[in-house]
């Protein structure tokens, strides 16, 4: 008969979804590996995931009868879905690690539903100030966010556990053709209005006329639901003339290191960051780093790099310029990146991760999550609406026809 000493303690993460590549699910799979080294029982929950990554996780629902008031959830927040809204139900305590949710603003006009979504997440997230026992930003910035909305207990745990997603075999076969005498400027991040693509085309544009003609741009990343954003981005170069922008578009982990190794230059136009992971992957591969200065952006780089302050074209061409053009200030940069890498892995990821929990499970309770009284009632209906939309999709849209005539309007339906 075993006592409770002998039972495995369990610190299970629960996130909207886990993707395959992207820094969220990096370190998901990262903090997973250090609990199940210092020998935490830990499973992964999610709404959804990627195909490739789907043998790692569990259905969010299975936390109901998976886990007790004993039980520590690590939740990851950047969007509200109903996974998140299913852990804020649970008594167990939590730890809210938060990503930052990008104001709404910079997708008016070209994506509706993540402007709904970026909005309601960050009412919800109001909502967790007292329901977590922690609150974690992944980058100082971040933390700064959850202490000025109110949150009492928060720290910083870093967004990246380690490089191994880089320390892989190169799959040469895409980077080939660009393999060659020319430089090589690259972006990698989603082509998303936030990110400023835009700039970066002028950017590239202004170096190109006034420095160097036998260069290119390589952009890796999604276009996944900005399909408008990144035909406006196709019209800029075709209005331009500007030949030798490249869009990639999603890779592998052995495409994206390949496609690093080939370039010259690491090229960032962000406006709004919670932490921005190709930088220090950039620092990692030895590239110079050229970003604007704005939101984490600065933490990030933290003295590597070099930072500007004004988006003029012809003044960043200057700045790349002149870094292509010195090999001995190339040198410097790549010194003082990879001082900047050294401290942020200096910081001790699984350490501070372990900190935090043993801190947490040591200290009071916060107060129990307060519900609505019809909570678990929504939560059913809205498990049968989504039953009805995979398996009866004709039976959904009827009733999601219905319901735009003016008929009652089931609160969180599903889109």
């Amino acid at each position: 008969m075993s006592s409770s000493a002998d039972v495995q303690p369990q610190v299970h993460q629960v996130l909207a979804t886990l993707s395959y590549g992207d820094a969220i699910s990096n370190e998901v799979l990262g903090i997973q590996r250090v609990l199940h080294r210092s020998g935490y029982d830990s499973r992964i929950y999610t709404q959804t995931v990627d195909y490739r990554v789907e043998d790692l996780t569990d259905d969010y629902r299975y936390l109901i009868d998976d886990t007790d008031s004993e039980t520590l959830l690590i939740h990851h927040f950047s969007l509200g879905s109903r996974a998140s809204r299913l852990a804020f139900a649970l008594p167990n305590r939590m730890i809210l690690v938060y990503h930052n949710i990008t104001p709404a603003s910079y997708f008016v006009g070209v994506n509706r539903t993540l402007v709904q979504q970026c909005y309601t997440g960050r009412r919800e997230l109001q909502a967790y100030s007292r329901r977590c026992d922690l609150a974690l930003g992944d980058s100082e910035f971040n933390r700064r966010e959850l202490e000025e909305m109110g949150f009492p207990r928060t720290g910083v745990l870093p967004v990246v556990p380690n490089f191994d997603h880089l320390d892989v075999t190169p799959n040469r076969l895409l980077a080939s053709g660009f393999d060659d005498d020319r430089t090589n400027i690259i972006f990698v991040g989603r082509v998303i209005p936030n990110k400023c693509i835009e700039d970066l085309i002028l950017f590239f544009h202004a170096y190109r006329l006034k420095y160097n003609l036998s260069s290119r741009l390589i952009l890796v990343g999604s276009r996944g639901g900005f399909e408008d954003y990144a035909s406006s981005l196709y019209e800029l170069i075709t209005r331009l003339g500007t030949p030798d922008v490249h869009f990639v578009g999603h890779v592998s982990n052995e495409e994206l290191t390949a496609l690093y190794d080939v370039a010259d230059l690491f090229l960032a136009a962000s406006e709004h960051e919670g932490f921005c992971v190709p930088l220090v992957e950039a620092f990692y591969k030895g590239i110079p780093v050229v970003a604007f200065s704005s939101t984490a952006v600065p933490d990030t780089m933290n003295g590597g790099g070099i930072l500007y302050d004004r988006k003029d074209p012809s003044h960043v061409a200057t700045i790349m310029n002149a870094i292509l053009s010195d090999r001995e200030l190339e040198t410097e940069i790549l010194q003082a990146q990879d001082s900047a890498l050294k401290q942020l892995v200096g910081q001790g990821f699984a350490t501070t991760l372990l900190d935090f929990v043993e801190t947490v499970n040591r200290s009071p309770r916060a107060e129990p999550p307060l519900l609505t009284p019809d909570f678990w009632q929504q939560y059913e209906s809205l498990e049968e609406l989504d039953a009805l939309r995979h398996y009866r999709p004709g039976a959904y849209r009827a009733l999601r026809k219905e319901s735009t005539r003016g008929r009652r309007k089931i609160s969180g339906e599903p889109r």
